[in-house]
Order: structure tokens, then sequence, then C-alpha cells
């Protein structure tokens, strides 16, 4: 397929519903607070039940799932650190830099890319990613927001407990252990099943309020090459990763990829604002917002070639 038709197919709904809800934050004044709290409680782990119980992902691909993801932020978090510190960054504009390097926006971005790209299986895998990333950017990535300030982040990581992403995982999970998944035509399964599909384009919406009230005045040089690290580096480690491992499922593989590839996380600005101080110059917060809306632009172009470099077969 050509790159035309691999925008058009699998990047171009995701932009044209993100552009509505950006759209919608510009001009109508709509707050995102509510549709993301329907999601976060209600749609988001009602798609990752459904989709994990019902899925044909084996245990072992699972772990390799969690050990590519895991490795993969391992990698990132040594590369941003390093980058970080050589073009001058100190502290708090140095924890900002490594959270929008290595945190992607595997939610309301990669869940229906990765579900428009390869099916079911993709958003199999994407909720499994996603609910992994979750508990990471709750635990370290407040550590790192929160480094060379007055909070105390060690504390502040019990948020993982309220995170209702990582309790789907494990009574999905426990479900199929258990063997007592109900029946794909039972009134639950088809309530989950209804209550996820509706999650999909409700993120893309809530994704582009978000972006609607991002502020990108007064960017830095710090932007572009954060902004480089997430969209050109990331996918290849992220190939690297997934070939070391090793997994016997190419999709899956590919999926992983493509979801470690995607922009930087919106929740990145919500860590920098809630943990981290003002400090000179730049402000992280600036920063990470202008991250966050150039990235997510310029993926437009760099997952649209990933996409057909993995169609192609020519990095997994």
């Amino acid at each position: 397929m050509s790159l035309l038709g691999i925008f058009a197919t699998a990047i171009l709904p995701i932009v044209a519903v993100a552009a509505v809800g950006y759209a919608l934050g510009r001009y109508r004044d709509v707050e995102a607070d509510a549709l993301n709290a329907i999601t976060v409680y209600v749609l988001a782990p009602a798609l990752v039940v459904h989709s994990l119980a019902t899925s044909e992902l084996a245990g072992g691909t699972i772990l390799a799932v969690v050990g590519a993801v895991c490795l993969f932020t391992a990698v990132m978090l040594a590369v941003g650190e390093a980058v970080g510190r050589l073009t001058g960054q100190r502290e708090p504009m140095l924890g900002a830099f490594v959270l929008v390097a290595v945190f992607p926006n595997t939610g309301n971005y990669g869940i229906p890319l990765a579900d428009f790209v390869f099916g079911p299986t993709g958003r199999s895998v994407a909720v499994l990613v996603t609910a992994l990333e979750a508990v990471l950017l709750y635990t370290v990535g407040i550590y790192i927001a929160a480094r060379g300030g007055d909070s105390h982040p060690l504390t502040d990581m019990k948020r993982v407990l309220g995170v209702p992403l990582v309790y789907a995982v494990v009574v999905a999970l426990a479900a199929r252990f258990l063997g007592v998944v109900p029946p794909t035509e039972s009134t639950l399964m088809q309530t989950l099943e209804l209550l996820g599909n509706s999650s999909i384009p409700i993120m893309l919406l809530v994704l582009g309020i978000q972006l609607a009230g991002v502020d990108v005045e007064g960017t830095l040089r710090p932007v572009g090459v954060a902004s480089g690290l997430r969209l050109l580096l990331a996918p290849v480690l992220a190939a690297a990763v997934v070939l070391l491992l090793g997994f016997e499922d190419p999709t899956v593989a590919r999926a992983v990829v493509l979801l470690l590839a995607t922009p930087t996380g919106v929740t990145t600005i919500i860590l920098v604002g809630a943990f981290s101080d003002v400090g000179d110059g730049l402000a992280p917060g600036e920063f990470t917002s202008a991250t966050v809306f150039v990235t997510t632009v310029a993926s437009v172009l760099t997952v649209t070639a990933l996409v057909a470099a993995l169609k192609a077969g020519w990095l997994v």
C-alpha cells in the first residue's frame, strides 16, 4: 500500500476526529475534564477488560510485551537523561525533557492507531501497553517530574493505586487464567464491548480538546531535540528491543513498535504541572505543552512512514 493509502486508511481518521475535538476546544470553550474522567474511569477500563479477556494473545506473548515496554523505557530514560545533560538542561527542565522524550501517547492516540492498523490484535496490544505506561508514568514519571523540587515523589507514587486501567488488566487476565470469561454473546461482554468501542472516538476528541489549550509560544531548541528523540529515535530503539526479545507473532511485534513511537503523551503535561518547579528561563510546563503539540502534529508524517515500514517488514 502507498504512503497516501496508509495515511488515508490509518492516519486520516485519527487526525479528522482529533481535529473536531481541537475545533471544539478552540471555538466552543469545551472542557475536556468531564470527558476525560468518563474515559479514564468507565470507557477505557471496559475496553481493557473486553479486549484482554477476549484476546487471543498467549501468556508468553503478554510477558514479552511487558518485557519490551520495560526495557524500552529503561533505555529511553538513559538516552533522554544523557542527551538532556549534554544539551545543557538542568533541573527542573531536565526532568521535563526526559519525560517528553520517554513517554508516548499510547492511550488516546495509540489505541485508535493500533486498532486501525492492526485490527483486534493491535487493539489488545495497545490496551496492555497503555496500562503498563500508566503504571510507569505514575511511578517513574512522578519521580522524574519532581526531582529537584520540594515535593516528595516517593509518597506521590501511590497515585498509581488510583489508576483504573491497572485493575482492569488484573481482572481481565485473572478471568482468562481461571477460565471464567463470560461468552462473547452474553449481556456483560456485549455491554463491555459497547463501552469499549465508544472509548476510541472519545479519546480522540479529548486529545483534540487538550491540544487546543496548549500554548506553543516561547519554544526553544529543546523542543526540537526532544521531539527528535520521541519520533525518530524511539521507533528505532523499539524495533531493536522487539528483535532482541523475539516475538512469535509479527503483528504483535509491529504493534508494540508502533505504539512506542507515538507522540509525547498528554499526561506528561499534568505531571510536570503538578510536580515540577518553575525554574529559570523556559518554564517546564510551557516546554512540555509545546513538545506534546509539536510531536502530535509531526507524527502525521513520521507515523505514516513508520506504518509503511512496518507493513513492508523493514523493521520487524
